[in-house]
């Protein structure tokens, strides 16, 4: 009985092969109905670029802002170098006020309850400053008021008080009052104590002297915190306390 020999195929490595082409087109994938599919790139979010730059509007405040912030920061460092240079050079004081007299030539009730009122106020200004003149403009107002009843009024002359100068004033106040019985009637009952409060304010333009210039004009505030024994017209008119405060502003 005949053997039947199995004849394998052997393998070359020798021999040419055949180039093997794709079954299907490159950048497409068999689907499972044989179909070539589409292979799609992976999703990519785009940001745009105007997102990623701060707004111009914010950029533009902030610099106005910090050229601000500059320059008030240099306005107020000159300010307080020339402050501090007139300071040094011209060592100023404030100037001081006191209420020495106070003469009655009318205080009386008319027909009408109104009530008429003629002071004479002695007040004495000091400059005690060696560099520093002051000019006293005009437009000034001085009141006496007792309570919150103003009973006369009046202004300070125009005038220079120089380097350390002391200037006695004799300013006259006058004024009437209407419906003043009541007020009247109060002053009297106070008068029987023998302390009758007053107050004095005075409100002055002046300008200050620096050695030959001459600043712009200043208010002097000053008030008086006055107790008199009496104000009884023509007699002598004795103060028992004067208190004066001052200050300035342009």
């Amino acid at each position: 009985m005949a053997e039947h020999q199995r004849i394998h195929p052997v393998h070359d490595p020798e021999a040419p092969q055949k180039p093997t082409v794709p079954l299907v087109t490159r950048g497409y994938s068999q689907s499972d109905r044989g179909d070539p599919a589409e292979i799609y790139p992976p999703f990519r979010r785009t940001i745009p670029m105007s997102d990623l730059k701060p707004p111009k509007t914010r950029s533009c405040w902030c610099r106005c802002l910090c050229w601000t912030l500059s320059l008030l920061t240099l306005l107020l460092v000159i300010i307080g170098i020339i402050a501090a240079i007139i300071y040094f050079v011209f060592q100023p004081k404030i100037p001081k006020y006191s209420v020495d007299g106070l003469r009655i030539t009318e205080f009386n009730l008319s027909n009408d309850m109104s009530l008429s009122a003629t002071f004479n106020v002695n007040i004495t200004a000091r400059n005690p400053n060696k560099k520093i003149g002051i000019y006293y403009e005009s437009g000034s107002r001085i009141s006496v008021w007792y309570q919150i009843t103003r009973l006369c009024e009046g202004s300070l002359p125009k005038f220079y008080q120089g380097h350390r100068n002391t200037t006695v004033l004799d300013v006259a106040l006058t004024g009437q009052t209407q419906n003043a019985t009541n007020l009247l009637q109060s002053l009297q009952e106070q008068q029987q104590t023998g302390s009758i409060p007053l107050r004095l304010r005075a409100r002055v333009p002046v300008r200050i002297k620096l050695g030959s210039l001459k600043l712009m004009k200043w208010k002097f505030l000053v008030r008086c915190n006055l107790v008199v024994d009496s104000l009884a017209a023509n007699d002598v008119i004795k103060i028992s306390s004067s208190k004066c405060k001052f200050r300035f502003r342009l």
